[in-house]
């Protein structure tokens, strides 16, 4: 293994395993599993995209199903009305970051955004509350903008309109890190 893979990988282990502690921290219990288990997939799926620019389906699903069954553990008594709930925060999602990409590749003729990015804002409205989505989104389109900046300024990397960027290697972690927050504050 190269230097650079072994540096990933130590960083890759201390940020799950810190990200796995302090959801058990924020959320003891039942709750705070589920959160770990989400920080998890998240930096799964952050990776993935990073490196092969795709969002695996399963993932994303697996990370749907974990949430309707949190939310249905934690709400059991309210049920059914939470899950249809949420239900409707993940369609309205979807449904906002499937019209983008349809606006931008009507506008602009060619891709914007995958199908992976989509169907993880659908995942960002099971776990996340009306209040907490438009920081996630806010978050992780600051970070990727900031992420593009210092490519261009510090690195004098060539940016262009043509560059692909893994929107979903800074929506994955923004998610739960809102999840964390609405822990947090409640």
């Amino acid at each position: 293994m190269a230097r650079d893979e072994v540096f990933q990988l130590v960083w890759l282990t201390v940020a799950g395993l810190a990200s796995v502690a302090t959801s058990v921290i924020a959320a003891p219990g039942i709750p705070g599993i589920a959160g770990a288990a989400l920080a998890l997939l998240m930096l799964a799926i952050a990776v993935i995209d990073w490196r092969l620019l795709i969002i695996p389906d399963e993932l994303s699903a697996l990370a749907l199903a974990l949430g309707f069954a949190a939310l249905s553990h934690e709400n059991w008594r309210e049920m059914p009305a939470p899950a249809l709930e949420a239900l409707g925060r993940c369609v309205a999602m979807a449904a906002l970051f499937l019209v983008f990409r349809l606006a931008f590749q009507r506008l602009r003729g060619r891709e914007g955004m995958g199908l992976g990015d989509v169907k993880l804002a659908g995942v960002a409205g099971v776990w996340l509350d009306w209040t907490s989505l438009p920081i996630a989104v806010e978050v992780a389109s600051l970070s990727a903008l900031g992420f593009v900046m210092i490519q261009r300024i510090r690195l004098a990397q060539s940016v262009d309109q043509f560059s692909k960027l893994p929107f979903g290697a800074f929506l994955a972690p923004a998610i739960w890190l809102c999840w964390l927050l609405q822990r947090l504050w409640n």
